[in-house]
């Protein structure tokens, strides 16, 4: 469920862990937050596709970084929900402290070269991480990867994404997929909101001793699901672009 109205912007937290990169302080300090994209007027009277926005807040209600998507109007108008894009994640000083970016691939998701992947980058310049999307014919499957490469998580949804009056999860678990390790929540956001909008929620949770570095790229794996799922479920013509096959074959 949502959070407490908290409100404002969280404070700086008191204990800095050792070797914490620059910024990351909040996340270390928390096992789950809410990202909510910020409903735009213009694009949901028009159709007009602006860039996108992000409050990402604690279980407090209190905001702890906000996003902005990065990408030329060209680009969000003529590719949609399957164009490339970078976001940037920042604090209360509009200091950016997480860079994610997603390369164009085409939308075939059952092929090898158009699989899905972010790059996490905390601070801006050093990989923290990558999000990689992995062949699978039914469920939605990702690895969480830490900065060499190596899968640390992996996070696995349900056949259908696509559900108009309940919440949709893509849990996560170890790499062996034996044990449960958090999940990844898109949240029902309202009836209006979910036909006339592509703002969405998310819930997140995580534990709370996890590395900071793979919080972050768990935060970077929402707006990979957002921009592949949900960004046009309201829109017809893209709708089938951006659902993996609800036809399981096991």
């Amino acid at each position: 469920g949502a959070p407490a109205q908290g409100g404002g912007w969280a404070q700086a937290p008191g204990n800095v862990p050792e070797n914490c990169p620059k910024g990351l302080e909040y996340l270390a300090q928390v096992d789950q937050l809410l990202v909510k994209q910020k409903v735009e007027g213009f694009e949901a009277f028009t159709g007009y596709e602006t860039n996108n926005k992000y409050e990402i807040l604690n279980s407090l209600g209190q905001r702890v970084y906000h996003a902005v998507e990065d990408t030329c109007c060209c680009t969000r108008n003529c590719c949609g929900a399957v164009r490339p894009f970078d976001i940037k994640i920042l604090d209360n000083q509009n200091r950016e402290i997480i860079h994610l970016s997603r390369p164009l691939r085409c939308s075939r998701n059952w092929l090898c070269c158009c699989q899905q992947k972010v790059t996490v980058e905390a601070p801006p310049g050093k990989v923290a991480g990558y999000v990689k999307q992995a062949i699978s014919l039914c469920k939605p499957r990702f690895k969480i990867q830490n900065a060499e490469g190596e899968t640390v998580l992996r996070m696995k949804g349900p056949c259908c994404t696509w559900n108009m009056c309940g919440e949709i999860e893509f849990d996560v678990n170890t790499p062996d997929d034996e044990h449960f390790v958090g999940r990844v929540t898109k949240q029902w956001s309202g009836l209006g909101k979910e036909l006339f909008t592509d703002a969405d929620n998310f819930g997140i949770s995580f534990p709370l001793d996890l590395d900071v570095n793979i919080k972050a790229v768990m935060l970077g794996a929402v707006f990979l699901l957002d921009f592949m799922y949900f960004e046009d479920n309201n829109k017809d013509d893209d709708k089938d672009k951006n659902k993996v096959s609800s036809f399981c074959f096991a």
